[in-house]
């Protein structure tokens, strides 16, 4: 657990056989506006809880959880945050949050397979992934929360419905899974994935400038080289057709 800056709060995620997102906690403590970004893998609600604790953050402060997008080991423990903050919104894009009042879980779990695997392994029942979405994200959406601006980037690829967040003024990149550290991406074979445009989507936030990335796996980066993002595109163009 860490202050990355003034503002954001960084709770690593704790892996199993399956990854646990990292979590994010943004906004200026005394502005009482706190949103989390992810929430992490089932049964990890705990953890997450008490690390907001450790931070001395009051539950309250903390008005609405934002999705990078809804992959299980993203927004798995979404109901144990929910029990412990029952009045906390979900934000998620406006390509995602159909199915997940529908109750469709093909963008949760990606595959059959994975879905089956997840079930077994987490005891989850069948239909547990169905909220109410509170606010349906666009493209271009600029977020004046917690005083701080952020803008909403759609990112789509590692899955339709993927965003990053982007910080301008503190030069800042919450991109998700879409890119990480060490000049990795997100898988592109899962449902609603798409290599072609996870390589625009890359593209598009090689244009950025960013000194911190914060994503959803892996470790984070201060002094991000400027065209660390381009150069992890290029890397990867040849198998995103």
């Amino acid at each position: 657990m860490a202050e990355v800056i003034k503002g954001i709060f960084h709770i690593p995620g704790q892996d199993e056989m399956i990854p646990d997102s990292h979590v994010y906690i943004i906004g200026d403590p005394s502005s009482q506006d706190l949103s989390l970004v992810d929430v992490g893998l089932t049964g990890k609600g705990g953890y997450k809880m008490s690390s907001i604790d450790g931070f001395g953050i009051k539950l309250e402060d903390i008005k609405r959880v934002i999705m990078t997008h809804t992959h299980f080991d993203h927004i798995g423990c979404f109901a144990e945050i929910k029990e412990q903050i029952p009045w906390v919104e979900l934000w998620v894009h406006e390509a995602e949050a159909e199915e997940l009042e529908q109750g469709d879980e093909r963008t949760v779990y990606g595959m059959d397979m994975f879905q089956s695997m997840c079930q077994m392994q987490y005891n989850v029942e069948p239909g547990a992934f169905r909220f109410k979405v509170d606010r349906r994200l666009r493209d271009r959406e600029t977020l004046k929360i917690g005083g701080m601006t952020w803008d909403v980037l759609s990112i789509p690829g590692h899955s339709r419905g993927s965003i990053a967040l982007y910080d301008e003024s503190n030069r800042i990149l919450i991109p998700g899974d879409t890119v990480y550290a060490d000049y990795a991406i997100g898988r592109f074979d899962l449902h609603g994935a798409d290599g072609a445009a996870l390589k625009d989507s890359l593209m598009r936030l090689a244009e950025l400038e960013v000194d911190i990335l914060l994503p959803g796996h892996n470790r984070i980066v201060k002094d991000l080289p400027a065209d660390y993002i381009l150069k992890t595109a290029q890397q990867w163009a040849p198998y995103l057709t």
